[in-house]
């Protein structure tokens, strides 16, 4: 059974940055794709980023182009995503997700997952 568990959430200012971790248990790997959603309250999940199972193949939510980068390490089984210039609207519970049957690819919906962690907080405040 394939676990997974964030962390590196936490407050930090406008304009700031987060690393947000990914650590998967269980299962290899290297046959995921792995996406990161964020759900903010009364709203739904939507997806942020995710990374193929290569990793050579990765997708941005508008919200994230040009600020936030996805990367894993498939040695240490931990995907990452960087966050750079937060803004106060990206508060929200972020989530990571593992799917085995996207292959070369990955998506930016929630429906391919099988697998998800429990989320981490990120508050973006002053």
């Amino acid at each position: 059974q394939l676990q997974l568990v964030e962390s590196g959430g936490g407050l930090v200012q406008p304009g700031g940055s987060l690393t947000l971790s990914c650590a998967v248990s269980g299962l290899s790997l290297d046959n995921y794709a792995i996406g990161w959603f964020r759900q903010a309250p009364g709203k739904e999940r939507e997806g942020v980023s995710c990374i193929s199972s290569s990793g050579t193949r990765t997708e941005y939510g508008d919200s994230a182009k040009g600020r936030f980068t996805i990367s894993r390490d498939n040695l240490k089984n931990t995907v990452y995503l960087q966050m750079n210039s937060l803004k106060p609207e990206d508060t929200a519970v972020y989530y990571c997700a593992a799917d085995q049957k996207l292959f070369s690819i990955c998506v930016l919906s929630t429906g391919p997952y099988d697998y998800w962690g429990q989320g981490t907080q990120v508050t973006v405040s002053s």
